[in-house]
């Protein structure tokens, strides 16, 4: 009696330590940089794009929603929608010196912003008619660090971040000014690259140079942050891109990566690792969108 006890208490707690342990996560994605493509999650391409971008989604019927970087045949960039065949059905050509960003809108416009000597925010009709448009409020010394990836707020106003200026803003769609996160000044270079709205009025910021990811209230106050020391190990290079999950963990990219094998991480709100995609090759991603968690597709528009 007494062994058969013993035999049940030891198949019980085996079970309970297999049923413990967290199922292992994977992701298909969209990375968008010096490469565009959709990856499974093994990390090879289901679909690729011949050309490097600066932005990008998904969008609900199969087609990407692409912001291009200058090249040849767009020396000022431009925002395209393609099909999986790579057909463009959308253009709009960047007038100045970059296109930063690229969304789609509920009302169907395109959301893009322009970098050069008239930085500006603009939607744009899919007849590509200009239905807004307003002047950022940025330095322009330095073009490539004016703005990065602007976004369109359930509010009707518009979140931009400012490298340079080291400034998040919020606009109205007549240009105002009606609320802002100033970065912090230590660490150096805590440049904003990715401002995310969250429902509950939260607002997270990937930090690219100071390596740190930070959530501010509507305040402005840092309420969570995220650096190489809360890591195992320094996987925060460049961190660009970044988008949260509706299990609220985030995922963040290190565009500066280089060498480094971790190329995208995926944190929970406690700063606890639980998921990387690495590979050998050179480089970091600019921007992603997590499209699938264990082969169940994300549900909602992404936070991103």
């Amino acid at each position: 009696m007494r062994k058969t006890l013993l035999s049940l208490i030891a198949v019980s707690s085996s079970v309970f330590a297999a049923d413990s342990e967290p199922a292992k996560i994977t992701h298909t994605f969209f990375v968008a940089g010096g490469e565009t493509a959709i990856l499974d999650n093994d990390g090879k391409p289901l679909w690729s794009y011949p050309a490097g971008t600066r932005d990008g989604f998904v969008l609900p019927n199969g087609n990407l929603l692409l912001a291009l970087s200058k090249n040849k045949d767009y020396p000022g960039g431009a925002v395209v929608e393609v099909t999986r065949e790579g057909k463009i059905v959308f253009e709009f050509k960047g007038t100045q010196s970059e296109v930063n960003t690229a969304q789609l809108l509920p009302n169907g416009n395109i959301l893009l912003t322009e970098a050069g000597a008239k930085p500006r925010l603009l939607e744009v009709t899919r007849d590509g008619k200009i239905a807004v448009e307003f002047p950022l409020q940025c330095q322009n010394a330095n073009a490539h660090m004016e703005s990065r990836m602007a976004r369109k707020l359930a509010n009707g106003n518009y979140l931009v971040p400012q490298l340079l200026d080291k400034v998040v803003r919020e606009y109205t769609p007549e240009g105002k000014i009606v609320w802002e996160f100033k970065t912090p000044e230590e660490p150096k270079e805590a440049w904003p690259f990715t401002a995310i709205r969250l429902p509950d009025g939260h607002t997270l910021v990937n930090l690219t140079h100071s390596n740190t990811v930070v959530e501010v209230d509507a305040s402005a106050k840092i309420v969570w942050q995220l650096t190489n020391a809360d890591l195992p190990e320094p996987l925060l290079k460049d961190p660009c891109g970044a988008q949260r999950l509706p299990n609220g963990n985030t995922v963040i990219t290190s565009y500066g990566a280089g060498d480094q094998k971790v190329k995208l991480l995926e944190v929970t709100r406690d700063k606890k690792v639980v998921w990387t995609f690495e590979r050998e090759k050179k480089g970091g991603i600019h921007e992603f969108q997590i499209l699938d968690t264990n082969a169940t597709p994300l549900d909602g528009v992404p936070m991103k």
